[in-house]
């Protein structure tokens, strides 16, 4: 019961998609329906044939003309109708599934960041790709395939019927064994299915995973460890998609052909014992070609039943990212008008951890002013900065962003007033322009004048293509510095309100640095700067140090004060110095 109360909705959902080209798919069904009745006319002819001018030695050459006549088109039309259904299926099957696409993509974007840190990015893009062509199989291939064979099976028996009801019978009673069969087999399916998708996934993921540390794998010599990784996980794949052959090698084909051949025999069978009257050689004919007909759309509606089980699964793993909580924003539209940040009595533990990160933090940073947070890796430094960018949902506690509670703050105004550079900045591998302007409206001339700012105007200018530069994948083109410079310009296209700079001089060069340096200057003019420092030389002019200390404030004030305690800061910046 489990699996048919998960089918029937999900298969439905998938469905809907495809109503806005509902026209279309009734055309599609119409050139169907006669595609299937121009094939099933055919033996009718042949069969009128063998009775009324074979059997009886009346060889009239303009009625033999003319059967052949007629038959030669029903095949061509069968052709013609099939063809054009064909493309028609194709056309809406694609159009379905660039809707879901962007539909799953959409919702991934708009997942909250932490299911990021939890979620493999392999298992996103499977359902993405994958999945979604899973899908396009239901409408180019299951819907037309299930309808043309049910289409088929409807005009066949009607046509037995017709022919001679007594055979009809025995004819009818393989429906409803091939239901019996259909339903054992989803049954069992189901869960190979959903296994087998969920360990391509991971595959993906595993390969992803690979390729972006290459560098490390190499370095370290791993490439054996992570080999024998992902031949575990194709093993297993493997296993997982032999169970389903042989499920499908003994329910669909074969027993279907046993099936279909004591019908097969039924009818002769009953050819010989019943009086030859009661049958006519030209309706044994047509039962023989109709039986076969009638074997393959129910070996067709069974191979399907297999399309779309992996479709209903696939479906269940795409609708369950899409159903999935999105990131939640207030509805303020307000501009911030000042860079003001309140935090109070601020706790917070991520979902997977019951100990708390943060332990009742309370601070008051004033407008334009130089906040810095130091501390021990794992004292809470930027899990702080990623809820004040509204990275995650507050539970204990209260952030005011120009006296507003950040959970009132609609998603706009939050990213367009409070920006953040992190460490390593992701690089698009577009052009320099393009990453400068990231879709905001900004001219060749003031991307120039940033780029005068950060120092990067000389390294643009000598590049063949200027502005419209090609970086490369992660801006691999880049020295670590010159990705640290473009995140900054980004920000000068519109100055926030709120400046969060997440440990970006850490891994930089002291040049580099003093430009960086240079830049914030004019920055902190007109911006709340809020700096996670690293090196603490880069902080001494801050307005205000806050000391974290496994998730508490311990101690704040400047530089010069904090040295004089001798305590937590002054241990820290005396020795970095020690080891410079």
């Amino acid at each position: 019961m489990d699996h048919l109360i998960e089918f029937w909705p999900i298969l439905q959902r998938l469905i809907q998609y495809a109503r806005p080209w509902k026209k279309k798919i009734i055309l599609a069904f119409f050139l169907l329906i006669s595609g299937a009745t121009s094939e099933v006319l055919g033996p009718i002819l042949i069969s009128y044939f063998i009775n009324n001018i074979l059997s009886k030695h009346e060889f009239y050459l303009q009625s033999i003309l003319m059967i052949i006549i007629t038959f030669i088109i029903l095949q061509i039309l069968a052709v013609f109708f099939n063809y054009f259904q064909s493309i028609y299926f194709n056309k809406i099957a694609v159009k379905v599934i660039n809707k879901l696409r962007n539909d799953v993509m959409q919702s991934a974007i708009n997942q909250p960041i932490y299911q990021f840190d939890s979620q493999p990015i392999g298992q996103i893009i499977s359902k993405v790709t994958n999945d979604t062509e899973v899908i396009k199989e239901l409408y180019d291939t299951v819907a037309p395939t299930l309808f043309r064979s049910i289409t088929l099976i409807l005009i066949i028996l009607f046509a037995m019927f017709t022919l001679e009801w007594h055979m009809a019978i025995i004819a009818i009673f393989i429906i409803p064994l091939v239901i019996i069969i259909m339903s054992i087999y989803q049954y069992y399916s189901t869960p190979l299915l959903r296994n087998v998708r969920y360990y391509l996934a991971n595959i993906n993921n595993k390969f992803n995973e690979t390729i972006n540390g290459m560098n490390v794998i190499q370095q370290f010599s791993q490439q054996s460890r992570f080999k024998k990784s992902i031949q575990d996980s194709s093993q297993l794949h493997y296993l997982a998609r032999m169970k389903i052959l042989k499920l499908d090698g003994f329910l669909l084909r074969p027993l279907l052909s046993l099936i279909s051949a004591l019908v097969l025999c039924s009818f002769i069978f009953s050819f010989s014992c019943l009086k030859n009257e009661v049958f006519e050689v030209g309706v044994l004919y047509a039962f023989i070609t109709y039986l076969g007909r009638l074997n393959e759309p129910l070996i067709s509606i069974t191979i399907q039943q297999s399309i779309l089980q992996q479709a209903i699964v696939a479906g269940e793993r795409i609708f369950s990212l899409i159903d999935s909580k999105k990131q939640e924003y207030g509805k303020n539209k307000k501009k911030l008008q000042t860079g003001r940040v309140n935090i109070k009595n601020l706790y917070f533990n991520y979902s997977n951890s019951p100990k708390n990160i943060l332990n009742n933090i309370n601070i008051d940073i004033p407008s334009k002013s130089f906040i810095a947070f130091v501390g021990h890796t794992g004292s809470g430094k930027s899990t702080l900065a990623h809820l004040l960018m509204g990275y995650y949902p507050i539970k204990n506690g209260e952030i005011y962003l120009d006296n507003k509670p950040i959970s009132s703050i609609s998603h706009c105004v939050l990213r367009e007033s409070i920006l953040m550079v992190q460490q390593d900045p992701i690089i698009l591998a577009d052009t320099f322009f393009s990453n400068i302007a990231l879709g905001r409206k900004i001219s060749e001339d003031k991307v120039w004048e940033i780029l005068k700012i950060v120092n990067l105007f000389s390294l643009v200018k000598s590049m063949p293509k200027g502005l419209y530069s090609i970086l490369g994948e992660e801006g691999n083109t880049l020295s670590v510095g010159q990705k640290q410079l473009l995140s900054i310009a980004r920000i000068l296209v519109k100055t926030p309100k709120i400046l969060i700079l997440d440990e970006a001089t850490a891994s930089i060069d002291s040049g580099t640095e003093k430009l960086i340096q240079t830049t914030l200057t004019s920055i902190k003019k007109h911006t709340t700067l809020i700096v996670i420092a690293h090196r603490l030389s880069t902080i001494v002019e801050a307005d205000i140090i806050v000391v974290l200390d496994r998730g508490k404030v311990v101690e704040f004030g400047t530089h010069n004060k904090l040295l004089k305690t001798k305590s937590y800061y002054s241990k820290m910046y005396n020795f970095q110095l020690s080891k410079y």
